[in-house]
């Protein structure tokens, strides 16, 4: 008995609980919670009807419908194809896999502002793309909405990648002993496996569109009231010298950030304990 006590109370590697909780939030500190919370200090110095006045513009209302409409509709289309990208990569044998597997990560490596401008010239009106469709996608919100789909798909295929891997082909041959389908095996027994993983890498494409400015603003055109975003719209305050205009702005995207991840990650909750019971 005092022999598996001792090995119990062995030390690992890593330092103790109290010291790598203390340099965890001292990180956390230094990185997250400082730089926030002098966004909020700055923002308080202004008085309410100025503070509504910067946040609540039409110009700023108009940011606000794009990026978040934007945003929620790339991470969703990103959610689709993403779990099609990662199906393929993990049931399948083909030529170049691991090719196809390495080009899911450019967007990580490729910087923004490259990314932005390949797009741009690929959906011009004389791109390889642009030249052949009949609507036009550079310059417009449209083009807001393919870059912020090109820069969120890594984080869905990546996140559902793994799940995939470690689910077992026996559970689907399961299923089919028990007579389902192909289609019924999916919705009633992979899916619900997969919706955990899915709705993180939703949650993180979202918000990594929410704040994406490099890739974006080439392709949007910039148009006050048309295709101008919000991250956009905070360094023209800052290079206008508004800083508390540029805080508050950014306080109201970080709160509305906030909220919305956390109903998603309430949502990925629930979807977990549904499948624990």
């Amino acid at each position: 008995m005092m022999f598996t006590r001792l090995l119990r109370t062995r030390h690992s590697v890593l330092p103790g609980f109290d010291l790598a909780l203390g340099f965890t939030l001292l990180y956390i500190a230094l990185i997250v919670l400082i730089p926030l919370s002098a966004a909020f200090l700055k923002t308080a110095t202004m008085s309410w009807p100025a503070f509504w006045e910067a946040v609540s513009s039409p110009r700023v209302v108009a940011s606000y419908r794009l990026t978040f409409g934007a945003s929620f509709a790339a991470a969703l289309v990103n959610a689709v194809f993403g779990l099609i990208v990662a199906w393929v990569l993990v049931r399948y044998e083909f030529p170049l896999k691991r090719l196809v597997d390495a080009l899911v990560d450019l967007p990580f490596a490729l910087p923004t502002a490259v990314a932005g401008i390949a797009l741009t010239a690929l959906y011009a009106g004389n791109g390889w793309i642009g030249q052949v469709l009949p609507f036009k996608v550079s310059f417009t919100p449209l083009g807001v909405f393919v870059a912020l789909t090109f820069i969120g798909l890594p984080f869905v295929v990546r996140t559902v990648q793994p799940v995939l891997e470690d689910l077992h082909k026996e559970v689907e041959e399961a299923a089919a002993t028990l007579g389902a389908d192909r289609w019924q095996t999916f919705v009633k027994v992979i899916f619900p496996i997969l919706t955990p993983a899915l709705l993180t890498g939703f949650a993180l494409a979202f918000a990594r569109a929410l704040g994406e400015y490099g890739s974006v603003i080439f392709i949007a055109g910039n148009m006050p009231m048309v295709s101008e975003i919000t991250p956009l719209l905070i360094i023209t305050k800052l290079e206008q010298y508004d800083y508390p205009g540029a805080t508050a702005i950014a306080c109201v995207m970080l709160v509305a950030a906030f909220a919305l991840l956390l109903a998603i990650n309430g949502l990925q909750a629930w979807t977990r304990s549904r499948q624990g019971r």
